[in-house]
């Protein structure tokens, strides 16, 4: 009979194990149906799917041997990298702090005590006491806990722990992802600049020319000297914009050197003018992006987090099941401390119940709904800034694409005026001023054409970056915490 009453508690204890209370969790859906295309057309043609972009090294479709160097670099000592990466460790150490509660808690507590008792002492039901006395107390006692996780507590805490370890998971990639995106935009604009100052440059040299030409011809009494003062004032601008080109420069080395882990005045990038043109970058369908994106990966798995605290919330109102005993030895001599019969035990259970909280369960309910729900506007937010970032790097490449095309024309057209403007002042048909004009417009139209160009290389990198990097939710599945036989074994 004893037998059967065990069993049938067992049994009960084993079906209520698998009962968890609260919600099941399930992606909620996004603010609105995902397009089937992108609403701009990008200004190449769709001929590779989206695995074309490494997968964890995105930047080598730009077949850039210093950009990967620099890359590899900031991978292994950036410190913003480094403290995600630690995050992420602390974030797993936390899951397993989960996990130790489906466990039996041992404890020892060993202790000597000695102790003197006065003749004076209170009563304790027996003859009064006559004389003091002393005496030692030795103990190694045990105490021994475990919960019967009935109502799921302790399997949504391990649920919730793992959801916010592949959150951190997650965090990290899109880290790495923002991190690496702001080193090759910063990479392209210095290789920009570069290309900039060589055509401002090249203008200053031109510029010396036409001041030696004015010159000269000021000397035989041909030119005046307000010529001479005009091409002086001119050589004087573009030779400060060589200046100002080269201080951005600067900072952008700066930059990239606190990326790559250095200080600032400890590297130095050779002068390399761009000369590169944006690889097509292939954009999959709009949907992909719900598993493409690490910071939309990031906000789903804070809400599964979220829909474990509710769970955590519910459990409140049940039953907190606790199964306790304890043991060891106690003895007033030191030498019979491990005889049998300084040995004691107690087996005991405890049931806590709540019935009067003043609010406090359901309150905590509410709030873990709330926390839910803030959580689905989150993801839905992201979903809907991601679509955004992906359509405006579309449109950019695209009106970048035809700004160049343009640009490219009216340097040849200002280059031209400037040959016609020098013949017709050499001619006398004209004053030295449209030479001065045509100079001015050539050099703003080759700085412009070098700038379009700078802006579509880190306008491409950009869209990489809102197309997550090649990255896929896949990558964080495997990014979590199960209880483990030995774990009952360690302390």
């Amino acid at each position: 009979m004893k037998r059967a009453a065990i069993s049938a508690a067992l049994a009960l204890l084993g079906f209520a194990a698998g009962c968890t209370v609260g919600p099941r969790y399930s992606r909620p859906p996004a603010p609105a149906p995902a397009p089937d295309a992108w609403k701009t057309q990008p200004p190449w043609q769709q001929a590779a799917p989206k695995d074309s972009i490494p997968k964890g090294a995105w930047w080598q479709i730009y077949n850039d041997t210093a950009l990967n160097t620099y890359e590899q670099q900031l991978l292994q000592a950036n410190q913003s990298l480094v403290a995600a990466r630690d995050r992420l460790d602390q974030a797993r150490s936390l899951a397993r702090v989960a996990t130790a509660d489906m466990f039996p808690q041992l404890s020892a507590d060993p202790g000597a005590l000695r102790e003197y008792a006065g003749a004076n002492r209170p009563l304790d039901g027996q003859a009064p006491p006559v004389s003091g006395y002393t005496q030692s107390i030795y103990t190694i006692p045990f105490s021994l806990s475990y919960e019967a996780d009935l109502f799921g507590r302790v399997r949504r805490n391990v649920e919730a722990a793992n959801a916010s370890l592949q959150s951190s998971a997650a965090d990290l990639q899109n880290v790495q992802l923002v991190l690496t995106a702001e080193l090759a935009a910063d990479y392209f604009t210095l290789r920009e600049l570069d290309a900039e100052f060589e055509v401002v440059q090249e203008s200053v040299d031109y510029q010396q020319k036409g001041l030696n030409l004015v010159t000269n011809r000021h000397d035989g009494v041909i030119a005046s000297g307000l010529e001479v003062a005009q091409q002086a004032a001119l050589l004087d601008s573009t030779v400060s914009q060589l200046a100002l080109v080269q201080e951005s420069r600067a900072q952008y080395e700066h930059a990239i050197a606190v990326l790559v882990g250095q200080p600032a005045s400890s590297i130095s990038l050779p002068v390399a003018p761009l000369r590169a043109t944006p690889p097509p970058v292939p954009l999959g369908v709009p949907s992909d992006e719900l598993e493409r994106r690490p910071d939309i990966s990031t906000a789903e798995r804070l809400m599964a987090y979220e829909n474990a605290q509710v769970g955590i919330a519910r459990s409140a109102f049940y039953p907190h099941i606790t199964l306790s005993g304890s043991g060891g030895w106690q003895s007033r001599d030191l030498g019979s401390l491990l005889n049998a019969p300084s040995l004691f035990w107690s087996l005991g259970a405890d049931a806590l119940e709540p019935i009067l909280e003043g609010g406090r369960n359901r309150a905590n309910l509410a709030a873990a709904h709330a926390a839910y729900d803030q959580s689905v506007a989150n993801y839905r937010q992201a979903v809907l800034t991601a679509f955004q970032e992906v359509e405006d790097g579309i449109s950019n490449l695209s009106t970048l694409s035809q700004a160049l095309a343009t640009q490219g024309a009216a340097v040849n057209d200002a280059r031209r005026a400037l040959v016609i403007a020098n013949n017709r002042y050499i001619g006398g048909a004209t004053s030295y001023l449209d030479v001065i004009n045509a100079q001015t417009t050539l050099l703003a139209s080759e700085r412009l054409e070098t700038q379009l160009l700078g802006q579509q290389m880190v306008s491409s990198v950009y869209l990489v970056k809102a197309l997550g990097g090649g990255w896929d939710a896949s990558q964080i599945k495997d990014q979590r915490v199960h209880p483990q036989a030995g774990q009952i074994l360690q302390p």
